[in-house]
């Protein structure tokens, strides 16, 4: 029988995994779009073809994103990672609000750049929590990864906003992975220490 546990275990590939199929299957009913030309949000602009798809694919993936960081905050092991959890469930609540206020709204921008933004601080906080665990192996590898993420997105001429957000999802589909890899098996605290 599959526990409940072992299913939140899974929620961050899933939300990894639904993104792409969203963006995928958005792209394929808008053949206009280009990834060198548009920003992933413009499939989201009510102009584009079943914009719905996705609006709504990022609010269901935003709410595998929220399980899978309430699932880390259970089984988190010191107060840091509690804390890198926490911003993940904070980004999770931007994510939705992508798909909410989509493109064309005042708010899309500032919800956009704050998903990403809250996405590298939970991977650089989550990573410290794991050296302060002395799980060096995963923490060091992933401290650096979301150190250094943000310098190419931030200095490289980026030829469209699309190529520069699937980095992004690149780099926390990367973090999704090693983190369910981590916490696989575990089994949710009641009380986190430093």
């Amino acid at each position: 029988m599959v526990s409940v546990n072992s299913v939140l275990t899974y929620m961050g590939i899933a939300a990894a995994v639904l993104a792409w199929v969203v963006i995928v299957v958005s792209i394929s009913l808008n053949p206009w779009f280009s990834m060198f030309g548009n920003a992933l949000s413009d499939l989201g602009n009510p102009h584009a073809n079943y914009y719905w798809v996705y609006n709504y694919g990022l609010v269901v993936t935003a709410a595998l994103m929220l399980l899978f960081s309430f699932h880390l905050l259970l089984v988190s092991e010191n107060k840091i990672e509690v804390m890198g959890s926490s911003f993940v469930t904070i980004a999770s609540i931007f994510l939705a609000l992508i798909g909410i206020f989509h493109e064309g709204t005042y708010p899309h921008t500032f919800v956009s750049e704050w998903f990403f933004t809250q996405m590298d601080l939970a991977v650089v906080v989550w990573s410290i929590g794991l050296v302060l665990s002395r799980r060096l192996n995963y923490g060091i590898p992933l401290l650096l990864l979301g150190l250094i993420a943000p310098i190419p997105a931030l200095l490289i001429k980026w030829p469209s906003t699309a190529l520069l957000e699937t980095y992004g999802i690149v780099i926390i589909d990367i973090w999704a992975i090693v983190a369910t890899i981590l916490i696989k098996g575990k089994a949710p605290r009641v009380h986190c220490g430093v």
